[in-house]
Formats: C-alpha cells, sequence, structure tokens
C-alpha cells in the first residue's frame, strides 16, 4: 500500500475514520449533533468546479453551526490537474480526487455531486469552457442536483459576472449556476428528468466573495456590503471539542494529492455571501424566511413534537433510553406525503436509531473480490448492545439471490454471526467507476443512466438488507458488502468488496516508441480474477506492424496472480502509430480490460478498469548523450519516456548532491514542480549551477509561480521570472522564432508539424521575464491573448547550458506525441558532437 501521511480524526457527523469503509461507531455527542441536524429541515447547495474550489469554512459551518444539510457540487472530478503524491493523471486522477473530496465531506459534513463535466485542462474564458464542455449537458446536470437536491439555498464560489478574470471552468460554473436557478421549477425544460424527480425552485442564490475577488484587503474593506451576509465561520463546537475552521482545515488538508495539507486554524473569522437573486433575506440569516422546522412538511409537526423533546432532553449517558419514541417518530414520518423529506429523514432517522441501540450491522467478504459466475461467501455480524426489544426478521443480499430468515432476539451484547454462499450472477455489473465504462470527449463523460449522474461513485454492486424489529416496528437497514482484514503493520483494514472479470491483461508501458524496423519484446501481464484461470491470448494491433507469435495459450493457478507473456512486435519501415491491445480468451469470453488499483492509506481502494491498451510509435529520432541524471519533483513519467529513446536514466535524490558528483552525466533534468516540493534543493542550487558551468546540461521543467522558499527566488543561473502565463489551446499555432538554435535544429529538425498532436496544452507557468542571456525559442497563444515566447528559454553558462521550459512535456511523452520527444531529445543534446541515428531503443 502506498503510504502517506494523513491526520486520523474521530469527529463529528457520524464521519467514519480516513480508513476507508470503516463502520461509523458515533460517541453520544455525536449521536446528540446529528439529532440536531435531524430536527433542522433546510439544504444548501454549494457550487464550484473542481476538487479543492470548495469552502470548507462555509460548508462547514452550514452543516455543523446551521445543521443544515450541505452538499459540495463540483462540476468536474480534478481529471486535468497533477498529483503530487503519485503517477495517476487524467481519468485516474479524477478517481483519485474523487474519493478526496469523499474524504474531505466525511470530515466537514457535507455531501458530494459531480456532474458529467470532464476537467480537461486550464482555460482563459467561459466561451471555451462551455464548448468543449457541451454547455448543455453540463447545465442539464446542474438543473438535475438542484432538482433532487431541493436546496432552499445556492452558494457559488466564483463570480459570474467576471468571465475572463480567472479560470474559465471557474466562472463557467456560477454562470451554470445563475442559468439553472431560473429553470428548474419549469416542467418545459429537461423533461426527461421528471420522471425520476420533480421541480424545485431554490428561494435565494449568493455568491461567496472575499477580498480575494476585490484584488486586496484594502479594497474590501472599502467595498459596499450593502448586499452582503456577514458570518462569523470561528464558532468553536464543544460536542465535537473542535471550532469551526479546525474541522475545515483538516476536511482541506485530505487533498493530499494537491498538496493541501495544512495547520488548522483557531479562532474568530468573518465568513460573507453576496446575495445574487431571489428572496432577499431581511436579517444576517442565510436561511432567513424559509420554515426549517418539521412544519414545513405535511404531517411532519408531530414527528417534530417528538424529536424535538428528544433534543430537549436527551441522555447522554444512556441514549438508548430514547429509541422508543424515535421509534414512534419514524412510523409517523412513513405516514406523510412530501416523498423528498420522507426519504431523507428516514434514513437519517433509521441512522440515529441504529447508533442509540449500539447497533453494529456488518456484511463480510471472505475475499477483496469476485467474478461473476463464481461461488462467494459472505459472513453476516450482528450485535445489539442495547437493552433495546429488537428481533432480527431477515438478511437478505441485494444484487443475488440469498436471503436468511433467522427471526431472533438480539439479547443486549449478544453477537450473532450468520454465513451465506451465493452464486455471483454472470450478468452482474464491473465494479469500476460509471463515467468510465464508455469513451467520453475531451470535456464530458459519458453516463447513459439519469440516476447515476451527479452521484460521487459507483453504487456498491452487493448490499445487505438487514430486517429488524422493534417492538412490532419493522425497519431496514441497508449496508454495503465490504472485506475486512488484518495485516500486522496496519492493523484492521476494510476494503470495497469488487466484482471483477475473469481475467484482465495490462502492457506496463502505455507507450512505445521504435526509432527504427527493428522488432521490439513487448511484456504482457495477463491476471486471474479466481482461481484456475487457463486460456489464450493474442495481441492486435495496426495495419503494418507484425506481431509473433500469434498468440499464447496461459494457466493461473490463484487469485491475483499474474503470468506475463513476451510477445515480439515488428514495426513497419516508415513512421507510423497506432494502438496494440491484448485480448484474453477464457472458455467462450473474451476480456480486453486493465485492472488499475489505487491505494492510499486516507482512500478507499479504488478498481478501475479501463480498456487494455498502449500506443506504438515508429519514428525516426536522433540524440546524443547516454547518462540523464533526474530529479524527481511531484511525480511525473518522464523517466520512463526517456530510457523509451534508448537513454540511461537515474534518480538523483538531492540529499546525494555532491559537487563533483554529477559530472558522470550528460545532462541533469529537473521534474514538474520540484522546486515547489523538494526543500532540499534550496541546498543544492549551486552544486547544481556549478554543473552547468562545468559543460553539463540542465533543464528544468515547469514550477507553479512563487510557491517555493525564499532561498529559491531565483531557480537559474540568471534573472528568471516565473508567471502564471500558459497557452491551454492544444492545437494554439506555435511559430519557431530561433530556427537556427540547436534546440530546434540539431541533431532533430523541429517543425510546426511536430506540434501536432499534442494534448491537453501547450504548456503552464511560463517565465514572463528573463535576463538577456536567455534566448526564447517558440512563441504561442491563445485565442485573443499576446504572444507568449516563454515557453523555451535557453541560456548558455559557462561551458554548458541551462534551460527552462513550461511545455507540457510530462504530459506530451507518455502521451507518445513524436515531435515532443524529438524536442527534449535535441535539448538533452545540445553542445554535443557524438549525434547518433538512435537503434537501441528500450525493448
Amino acid at each position: 500500500m502506498k503510504y502517506f501521511w494523513v491526520c486520523t480524526l474521530a469527529i463529528l457527523c457520524f464521519a467514519s475514520t480516513i480508513s476507508a469503509q470503516k463502520p461509523k461507531k458515533p460517541s453520544s455527542t455525536e449521536i446528540y449533533h446529528e439529532l440536531q441536524k435531524l430536527n433542522f429541515l433546510g439544504t444548501a447547495l454549494y457550487v464550484a468546479a473542481h476538487p479543492d474550489d470548495e469552502n470548507t469554512r462555509l460548508i462547514s459551518y452550514l452543516s455543523n453551526h446551521e445543521k443544515a444539510r450541505t452538499v459540495y457540487l463540483s462540476l468536474t472530478r480534478g481529471d486535468g490537474g497533477q498529483n503530487l503524491i503519485g503517477a495517476e493523471l487524467r481519468e485516474l486522477l479524477g478517481v483519485l480526487r474523487t474519493q478526496e473530496l469523499l474524504a474531505a465531506r466525511r470530515v466537514d459534513g457535507g455531501e458530494q455531486r459531480f456532474s458529467r463535466a470532464n476537467d480537461f485542462g486550464y482555460s482563459k474564458h467561459p466561451k471555451e469552457t462551455l464548448k468543449i464542455w457541451e454547455k448543455e449537458e453540463v447545465l442539464a446536470d446542474v438543473v438535475w442536483a438542484i432538482r433532487t437536491l431541493k436546496p432552499d439555498i445556492i452558494i457559488n464560489r466564483f463570480d459570474h459576472r467576471s468571465p475572463g478574470t480567472t479560470h474559465g471552468h471557474h466562472t463557467s460554473s456560477a454562470m451554470l449556476s445563475m442559468e439553472a436557478f431560473d429553470m428548474t421549477n419549469d416542467p418545459t425544460i429537461y423533461p426527461e428528468q421528471l420522471e425520476f424527480t420533480s421541480t424545485w425552485q431554490p428561494k435565494r442564490i449568493f455568491f461567496n466573495t472575499s477580498w480575494w475577488f476585490y484584488g486586496s484587503p484594502e479594497n474590501f474593506e472599502k467595498a459596499d456590503k450593502s448586499n452582503m451576509i456577514q458570518m462569523d465561520i470561528g464558532s468553536y463546537y464543544p460536542l465535537l471539542g473542535l471550532s469551526n475552521n479546525e474541522i475545515a482545515s483538516i476536511a482541506s488538508s485530505q487533498h493530499l494529492c494537491q498538496g493541501f495539507g495544512r495547520l488548522s486554524q483557531r479562532g474568530s473569522e468573518e465568513e460573507y455571501v453576496e446575495f445574487l437573486k431571489g428572496d432577499k433575506p431581511t436579517n444576517n440569516n442565510l436561511f432567513d424566511g424559509i420554515d426549517t422546522s418539521w412544519s414545513r412538511v405535511k404531517g411532519g409537526e408531530a414527528v417534530g413534537a417528538i424529536l424535538y423533546q428528544v433534543e430537549e432532553n436527551f441522555d447522554f449517558r444512556n441514549p438508548a433510553k430514547h429509541i422508543p419514541q424515535l421509534v414512534e417518530a419514524y412510523q409517523l414520518l412513513q405516514q406523510i406525503e412530501d416523498k423528498h423529506w420522507k426519504a431523507l429523514k428516514s434514513k437519517e432517522l433509521k441512522d440515529l436509531i441504529q447508533a442509540c441501540a449500539g447497533l453494529y450491522l456488518e456484511a463480510n467478504a471472505a475475499s477483496a473480490s469476485t467474478t461473476p459466475g463464481s461461488e462467494t461467501q459472505i459472513n453476516f455480524e450482528v450485535l445489539n448492545r442495547s437493552a433495546q426489544n429488537i428481533t432480527l426478521k431477515k438478511i437478505q443480499l441485494v444484487g443475488a439471490e440469498a436471503t436468511i430468515t433467522p427471526n431472533q432476539v438480539l439479547g443486549n451484547n449478544e453477537k450473532k454471526n450468520f454465513d451465506v454462499e451465493f452464486t455471483v450472477p454472470n450478468d452482474i455489473g464491473y465494479s469500476s467507476p460509471y463515467w468510465l465504462n464508455e469513451p467520453g470527449t475531451l470535456g464530458m463523460y459519458k453516463v447513459n443512466d439519469q440516476t447515476l449522474i451527479g452521484k460521487p461513485e459507483t453504487p456498491a454492486v452487493f448490499h445487505a438488507k438487514f430486517i429488524l424489529d422493534f417492538d412490532g416496528t419493522e425497519m431496514e437497514f441497508e449496508k454495503p458488502v465490504i472485506h475486512r482484514f488484518s495485516k500486522p503493520d496496519k492493523g484492521e483494514l476494510y476494503e470495497p468488496f469488487a466484482v471483477l472479470p475473469v481475467a484482465t491483461s495490462i502492457i506496463d508501458e502505455k507507450v512505445l516508441i521504435f526509432a527504427d524496423a527493428s522488432a521490439k519484446d513487448v511484456q504482457v501481464k495477463v491476471r486471474a480474477g479466481m482461481n484456475n484461470v487457463s486460456g489464450t491470448i493474442k495481441l492486435n494491433h495496426p495495419s503494418g506492424w507484425t506481431v509473433s507469435p500469434q498468440n499464447f495459450s496461459f494457466s493461473i493457478p490463484q487469485q491475483g496472480q499474474e503470468q506475463t507473456l513476451t510477445f515480439k512486435v515488428t514495426p513497419p519501415s516508415v513512421e507510423s502509430e497506432g494502438k496494440i491491445s491484448p485480448k484474453v480468451t477464457v472458455g467462450n469470453n473474451t476480456y480486453g480490460k486493465e485492472l488499475v488499483e489505487i491505494n492510499y492509506d486516507h482512500i478507499p481502494k479504488q478498481s478501475i478498469l479501463l480498456p487494455s491498451e498502449a500506443k506504438v510509435v515508429r519514428m525516426n529520432i536522433q540524440k546524443s548523450g547516454e547518462h540523464i541524471g533526474y530529479i524527481m519533483g511531484a511525480g511525473d513519467k518522464v523517466p520512463e519516456s526517456l530510457e523509451q529513446i534508448g537513454y540511461q536514466v537515474h534518480a538523483i535524490d538531492p540529499n546525494d548532491i555532491q559537487e563533483g558528483e554529477l559530472d558522470k552525466y550528460d545532462a541533469i533534468v529537473v521534474g514538474i514542480r520540484a522546486y515547489n516540493v523538494v526543500d532540499d534543493l534550496k541546498f543544492k542550487q549551486p552544486i547544481l549551477f556549478n554543473y552547468v558551468k562545468n559543460g553539463g546540461n540542465m533543464i528544468v521543467q515547469y514550477n507553479t509561480a512563487g510557491r517555493w522558499a525564499d532561498q529559491f527566488k531565483n531557480i537559474a543561473p540568471y534573472d528568471l521570472t516565473i508567471s502564471r502565463d500558459r497557452v491551454t489551446d492544444e492545437t494554439a499555432k506555435v511559430d519557431i522564432i530561433a530556427p537556427n538554435n540547436p534546440l530546434v535544429s540539431y541533431p532533430n529538425a523541429i517543425s510546426e508539424s511536430d506540434f501536432d498532436g499534442w494534448v491537453q496544452e501547450r504548456g503552464l507557468y511560463f517565465p514572463s521575464e528573463w535576463s538577456a542571456e536567455f534566448t526564447p525559442v517558440l512563441s504561442m497563444h491563445d485565442e485573443d491573448d499576446e504572444p507568449s515566447k516563454g515557453s523555451l528559454l535557453v541560456a548558455p553558462y559557462g561551458e554548458g547550458h541551462y534551460i527552462y521550459t513550461g511545455l507540457s512535456f510530462f504530459r506530451e511523452l507518455p502521451a507518445g506525441v513524436s515531435g515532443a520527444y524529438k524536442l527534449f531529445a535535441n535539448m538533452l543534446s545540445i553542445g554535443k558532437d557524438d549525434v547518433k541515428n538512435e537503434s537501441n531503443v528500450k525493448g
């Protein structure tokens, strides 16, 4: 398991600890906190664009101070960002960030929703964003979220009135929220949604403003605040032993892959929201004029009469004494007509009853995964830790035909265990993120099931329904099937129970570069999803390429084991590119999926099924040098990519950098954001610059502006100012403004066509100012922008060369972009004269 520091904290809101899937074990104070929430019938929806956009201070305040149901709608899953803790990018990064958002919500007490929008990378203007996102579809998702959640108030994180001043995704999220506010109560708009929900009109919509939007605290101090509501979000919660801003800090620190680990905050802190539209509140209360009591629901007053009394007289020593009253309230709640509040509050009330009774309900699978058609065993554990009269009537496994009817009284603290074996249906769906099941577009994921749209994750394939009788009143408690186990160095662990294919396959190297017509060995790993899997595997390939042998037979005795098979792939004699894909046949079934597992301590283990394939590229490339030293930054796959074109790449620990130790390398490459995340580099700058002065080449890839220690004020041997300039259009025209510079002329001639096929962006965080020693090589710009010349800068220093580049090689090389490989080879080769046509490419 990958390890990363995480704060562990058992707090609030029936929140599980950070350990994935761990059951909720609330204390009396947490039960009371949830009772207060049960008695507040109001909902707030917070809207922004990405993971980490959310204001956890305000979400926590609404959830824990106001006691409102609070939901964060992030239009994207953050798929286009970077990753500080691992190599996951694009759709895998979206899965990781989704789970980090859920971890944050477990801390601050909110809930999480999404749209189908794909974070395609930085966008400078909503015009571009909404074109790539397919505006009508994302707008439909926002309307769907409002209709299903039925919020009383909506709060936008960003200002809809300022297009072009910030990330286009940010402004677009606010624009779509504002537009949806006027649409959700109209049955003629997206009428197909009304098969599953009903129209709804929120009461009002706000903008969560701050001094940042005014340019400075001084400007905000002078601003007209007559249309704003001010809140002190530094409230202290004695029941939880934490202040609101402490909770918020811990919540935002769950965004570990974005480097958001932070110190907790305490004390009074002001927060502002600006009223935009709807029914304007007459006081400093976001829910002013909205009935948030049980009286808002027809028939709810009788329910409230009971629950308010329980809250007023709550027994912290013995919460179980309130179960008869809570059961009576549940009976009355089943009689109300309002389906929305009935469903929402019935679940909350059952959770409260379970907590008061100390009920432990678990469905534990014998293994972490299964396959369609397999025999599987589940152990059910049921425990009543109260003197309340409770009978276990039945346990039903949803997703399979498996039911047991114990009809047993649950004595106080007398554990009951039951086992059931069943056959997994052959037509059952796999456990994989639902939004990745079908190919999408640059800006949108494809989801055909309306009821799945917006859900943070795929519902568990199997659930256990525990039907319990409380003195004549039956209630149904649903729990996902999990896998509970232990490790000597970790203790008790929980994982989701996954349904996976009988066989999966993977080619580890996602891009295979062929520099000449020589064949390469390509290894394919076949993994068994069950015991005793045997079959054949072949490798599909593009026209003009050949593969031998045509197929292999394999036999794998144990579930989870892998067998590696080696094919020989021969490219054509001319430049060509395409994809190779393994196809595994077991019996009458063929499998073509790759299993990717994401396993960090702060999120549940994720099993993702993607098409099993690799890109093959036949290119003519020349290079110089052999040994490259690589200083890893925030994590990228550039070293593996350089090995593809014949370099030997050596990882350099900054702690080991000593004077003279670098001379054995033909070039030193500094990974992305290294100066942002590797503090020890501040002690090694003089040694690195001496290496260049003595004839070495140093290539520094992009760093984010201003996010480094004072010692890194100048990361180059000459003056260089990093900005936030970037070119987000991956098809933007590139002009070569220094055609005779070796970076574009030697040993590979670079032309404009070498910038075809780039992915996601041209580059980011380009320098805006540099000393005369630097030569800018390229010029590019997004539509309506001035040309930027800072994407690739080179300067002689002593006998060597220093290169700074904001070009997104960390995306282009793993994507197999031919021109990016040629350009990087030129950077590594500058000043060298032992150029050769590379033929010893790694196999």
